[in-house]
């Protein structure tokens, strides 16, 4: 709920900075997990910004490999 508002709010910085601000929010919101959810932690924002990162990483090969050939 709170990440799409975030991305609509936050769209002219995410595409002066061509994209790379979504890292940013992903960062942003798994900072807040870690205060709502007990036995999650993360120690820092360089931390929640380098699992942001992995994420996305992790997000797009999963994509690529689970999509259908549009034929």
């Amino acid at each position: 709920f709170v990440k799409p508002i975030l991305v609509i709010l936050t769209l002219p910085i995410t595409i002066v900075t061509l994209g790379l601000f979504l890292l940013v929010i992903n960062a942003f919101i798994i900072l807040l997990a870690d205060n709502l959810i007990d036995g999650f932690s993360v120690s820092s924002i360089w931390t929640a910004i380098l699992f942001s990162i992995l994420l996305s990483i992790l997000q797009s090969i999963l994509h690529s490999l689970l999509k259908e050939d549009k034929k």
